[in-house]
């Protein structure tokens, strides 16, 4: 009987352990507004979660994954749309959020310094059209927010995966900002973003390619 109990709280050790880097993100999870709702998400819908290897299989000089999602207005926008111009993708939790509405804010202050350097901006998030357009709609926002619902984008980007918060630990995205080169080649990457000062930190990037 005692052996058994042992047991399954090992499974239960083992599967909590997976993503305990992860834990770091507990700050940023704060700005995703309602997490219990994410948090029953994540555990009713285990099979979205990033496998290791494809948040690793992600790196400076490969492929960036192709990708095709609708935007906040509903037109498709896909990779190869973008071709031969530089690209910022990022990835945010939850459109509408203190954290999230001040890093579009700053990408939107910096349009046209992205533009002048020869680079798109585009945003991408787990919500759906309605929210992405409200979100676009009240905050004056110039860049285009793509709606990802299944996570087929934020999974090949590895920006989906497991946060914790409170000692739960739930799916959500993972606050991550991508550079394209023109040739489609991932430039750099941004894990575990802090909003302030980022944005003004991916232009300096963008360009110096």
């Amino acid at each position: 009987m005692s052996k058994k109990i042992r047991k399954k709280s090992s499974k239960t050790d083992s599967s909590g352990t997976v993503r305990a880097p992860t834990v770091s993100h507990t700050e940023r999870a704060r700005e995703t507004g309602p997490s219990p709702s994410l948090a029953a998400t994540g555990k009713s819908k285990p099979r979205p979660a990033s496998p290791a290897s494809q948040a690793a299989g992600l790196v400076e000089g490969s492929p960036a994954p192709p990708f095709s999602l609708p935007r906040e207005d509903g037109a498709l926008v896909s990779l190869a749309d973008l071709a031969g111009r530089k690209l910022v993708i990022f990835f945010y939790p939850r459109a509408g959020t203190p954290g999230c509405t001040r890093e579009a804010i700053d990408f939107t202050r910096l349009a046209t310094d992205f533009a002048a350097s020869g680079t798109a901006v585009i945003g991408v998030s787990a919500d759906p059209l309605k929210a992405q357009q409200s979100f676009r709609n009240k905050h004056k926002l110039s860049i285009p927010l793509m709606s990802d619902e299944k996570h087929d984008m934020l999974d090949a980007y590895g920006a989906w995966g497991k946060k914790s918060m409170y000692g739960k630990t739930f799916l959500g995205v993972l606050r991550t900002t991508v550079l394209v080169d023109e040739a489609g080649r991932i430039a750099r990457i941004w894990r575990k973003v802090k909003v302030e000062g980022h944005a003004d930190e991916v232009l300096s990037a963008a360009r110096e390619l």
